[in-house]
């Protein structure tokens, strides 16, 4: 095994257990008869990219820091997302709508919504200074302009009564688990060249088993294609253990990327 491969994988298992440690619990205090969430991390140059082509209007983080020492910092959280719980589902929710409007299909009273094009109208979660520090490190588009915590919290957190802390907490333990793993080694040698899906999933495989290479979907963007999205299928009933190979529950879409595409270096 390559050298920054063991020490990453050395790394992982130690940083992941101190940040168990520290973690509060991830619990929710209503709905929690869901099997899996969905961790969704963005390759953040790659998500710029795609705004800047699209013409959209280019988010404050992607204008902050273009370029980072370690590559594997460009891996930032978008959300953590809970799935269909039953007992939403028997109110005549499927999870196609779930997925796009989580809380606002409203299993809560008169919850309002949030809109993705309002993000900063979201009541503000409550966070501690400490984590609210460590969120701004891996989520960019968190606090500032951007409000992305605000957002993602409303949609995927509030109806389930989860405290914020532990909520946002497990978005920075498990982020920091990818990164410092052999995966997270592969995808900063690589930063900026094309890589082929088979071995991405062999990255994966090495750093976690064969379980986690089909929980993983990916979205791609461009023409040639470049990463912007991995969202990683985990079981709920593991959420708050260290992550490993018993952590990933299998989902059936491999996502849009094809055979080879870009891990998209900082350039327009």
């Amino acid at each position: 095994m390559h050298l920054l491969w063991k020490n990453a994988l050395l790394l992982s298992a130690t940083l992941t257990a101190s940040l168990v440690a520290q973690a509060e619990p991830l619990q929710p205090k209503q709905y929690g008869d869901f099997d899996n969430y969905v961790l969704a991390l963005s390759w953040q140059t790659g998500f710029c990219q795609n705004m800047h082509e699209r013409n959209r209007k280019e988010p404050t983080e992607c204008k902050l820091q273009r370029e980072q020492a370690d590559k594997r910092a460009f891996l930032t959280v978008h959300g953590l997302w809970p799935g269909l719980p039953k007992s939403v589902s028997a109110r005549g929710v499927d999870n196609k709508r779930w997925m796009r409007y989580g809380c606002w299909t409203r299993p809560v009273p008169n919850m309002p919504e949030a809109r993705a094009s309002q993000k900063c109208s979201a009541p503000a979660p409550a966070l501690s200074t400490d984590l609210a520090t460590k969120l701004s490190g891996v989520m960019p588009g968190a606090g500032g302009q951007s409000c992305l915590d605000r957002y993602e919290f409303a949609k995927h957190g509030a109806c389930f009564g989860f405290d914020p802390n532990a909520y946002f907490g497990t978005m920075v333990r498990l982020n920091m688990a990818v990164k410092h793993s052999p995966f997270g080694a592969f995808l900063a040698e690589n930063y900026g060249k094309v890589v082929t899906r088979k071995a991405f999933n062999k990255a994966l495989d090495r750093s976690y088993g064969s379980e986690a290479v089909k929980a993983v979907k990916l979205t791609c963007n461009g023409n040639p294609a470049y990463l912007t999205e991995m969202q990683i299928s985990l079981k709920a009933a593991a959420i708050n253990e260290p992550l490993s190979a018993a952590s990933f529950a299998p989902q059936k879409n491999p996502g849009s990327c094809a055979k080879q595409f870009r891990l998209d270096a900082v350039g327009y």
